[in-house]
């Protein structure tokens, strides 16, 4: 083990690659990710205005809008044609179409129609000009409204309280600032991590066999795949657990995001997310012992980690064949133990479920032990 361990650091240090991606990558992405989300919430989201009834109410409408914080107008397109074609050439992320004859309609006592228009491809801005859109549809129908009232008798008060009968108290549970930074950068950036160490695994088994090196990998080891693995793995666990808990320390402790539970619970968490990604790597690497092949996979599951895993889109939700597979991610269970001792900061026992099977995945390099030592007693490099 020994020797393994010290061929295995060697390694790390001996190309720059590794500290790129093990070291400067994961920190850098984190400054730039957490920067960005810096305000906690993206706003002044461009989109447009198709204003065809030119009236003192459209007017009033559109000033309301480039009022809110969350959209900023920056384009008043003349058709909807136009303005559709925006959107789809990812000008603008949204449009507000106010029809010609909206404001006779309104004041005739009849039913003018507000649209808008949202690109939900991109989740964020898009779910934000649709909740600016949203808000200024429903204020303005109210308004019409009790005019309506009014003009047929009605006083003010008596007219708000029949359009508003209640008034809502919020309190938001776990983010009572509805920062989204809070749930964006305890997720991204973890899920950045998990595909970083899946990389660098397969990255550095398929580069003892395209090397022809797996030999003396394994005769390092006497013969053992399971040392020459621990040997390699260990090393980039200790380098990659070390960056996650900085990061988190830069997350909870700078930043002062919501921590509602003992420390070690996300620092046993990040470092079983480490592991659990390597394991899944490891497994990939022994069916398919080809840096093309495997990384290939391995890339394209942390890449659709980020979407499949919940973060904003609810799984159950998803079509079933779908969802199944965020089941089987470790960043899925590392999302689902941050919001339950983090956020909400219940009991660890209520989570037992999502540490139980990230540990489960540790022994999925058990499956292919004897195949990956087949092919390093064996090297065949197919390009």
């Amino acid at each position: 083990m020994l020797d393994s361990l010290k061929r295995g650091i060697i390694q790390l240090a001996s190309r720059k690659i590794y500290i790129t991606m093990m070291l400067i990558v994961p920190i850098a992405f984190s400054l730039f990710f957490i920067d960005l989300m810096n305000e906690g919430l993206p706003l002044n989201v461009p989109v447009g205005m198709v204003d065809m009834d030119h009236s003192s109410m459209s007017r009033r409408i559109a000033r309301s809008l480039n009022a809110m914080e969350l959209i900023d107008i920056t384009d008043d397109v003349e058709s909807y044609h136009k303005a559709m074609d925006k959107v789809r050439s990812g000008e603008l992320y949204g449009f507000f179409y106010i029809p010609s004859d909206f404001q006779e309609k309104a004041l005739s006592g009849k039913t003018p129609t507000l649209t808008f228009y949202s690109n939900m491809s991109i989740f964020v801005p898009g779910s934000l000009s649709y909740k600016g859109f949203k808000t200024i549809a429903v204020t303005t129908a109210g308004k019409i409204v009790e005019t309506t009232l009014v003009s047929a008798g009605a006083d003010y008060s008596t007219a708000g309280a029949m359009i508003q009968s209640f008034n809502q108290d919020i309190h938001p549970l776990g983010n009572p600032w509805t920062n989204y930074s809070i749930y964006l950068c305890q997720s991204f950036i973890p899920a950045m991590i998990a595909l970083l160490v899946m990389l660098i695994t397969s990255f550095s088994i398929c580069q003892e066999i395209k090397n022809d090196t797996a030999p003396e990998w394994l005769a390092t080891a006497k013969g053992s795949m399971a040392v020459a693995l621990a040997g390699k793995l260990l090393p980039q666990t200790f380098i990659f657990s070390a960056v996650g808990v900085f990061i988190q320390s830069i997350l909870f402790g700078y930043l002062h995001f919501p921590l509602n539970n003992h420390p070690l619970h996300m620092v046993f968490a990040m470092i079983l997310l480490v592991m659990s990604s390597q394991a899944f790597a490891v497994l990939v690497t022994e069916l398919l012992p080809n840096a093309r092949l495997s990384m290939s996979i391995v890339s394209l599951t942390g890449i659709l980690s980020f979407s499949i895993a919940g973060f904003s889109f609810p799984v159950d939700k998803m079509y079933g064949g779908v969802a199944i597979f965020s089941y089987i991610l470790p960043i899925r269970n590392y999302f689902l133990i941050y919001i339950d001792q983090a956020l909400n900061g219940i009991p660890i026992y209520y989570s037992r479920v999502y540490y139980i099977v990230m540990l489960v995945m540790l022994l999925l390099p058990v499956v292919g032990l004897k195949r990956l030592k087949k092919h390093c007693l064996n090297p065949v490099y197919v390009k």
